[in-house]
């Protein structure tokens, strides 16, 4: 089995778009076959999908998430990864790479994923705008320490006139 990749061109700003894939609770109001996520803690999720009587839940950890730019993901218990790659393109203009490998992991083609890229598009754009977000950054599955900023000058003393 190989990689499956498909690009979408969304009509809203990267960070627009980063942050509404960051809601992963969300997925259900527009992947047809996601039935519900739980967000466990910030590196995992439990997932639900099925079609028609058909359900299955997995257990999937993101690795690596850098605000605008790529969510990776594992399904923990297989080969399966995967990952979404965000590129401004203008302004108000994202491109949305997703890449699966190995392809066709839980039933899932070339022609689904782009079919629910189109209903991601759709939802976003409808909106206009996020209906949440989650800027943190994770390395090898860890979160990292927002950086700090500090509620006072960092000059040590103010000169004096």
């Amino acid at each position: 089995m190989g990689t499956i990749e498909e690009t979408v061109e969304i009509a809203v700003p990267v960070r627009t778009a980063y942050n509404q894939w960051t809601q992963f609770k969300v997925f259900p109001r527009f992947v047809s076959a996601v039935r519900g996520v739980e967000q466990i803690k910030p590196t995992l999720t439990r997932w639900e999908i099925g079609l028609g009587p058909v359900s299955r839940e997995f257990l999937t950890e993101v690795v690596e998430q850098r605000p605008d730019t790529v969510v990776r993901w594992r399904v923990l218990g297989t080969r399966v990864r995967g990952a979404a790659a965000f590129a401004p393109l203008a302004p108000d203009r994202t491109s949305l790479t997703v890449r699966m490998a190995p392809g066709d992991p839980l039933g899932i083609t070339r022609r689904v994923l782009g079919t629910e890229l189109g209903h991601f598009k759709e939802f976003i754009e409808g909106l206009g705008e996020e209906s949440g977000a989650w800027r943190g950054t994770i390395r090898d599955g860890h979160v990292l320490p927002a950086e700090d900023r500090p509620d006072r000058s960092l000059v040590p003393h103010w000169p004096h006139g």
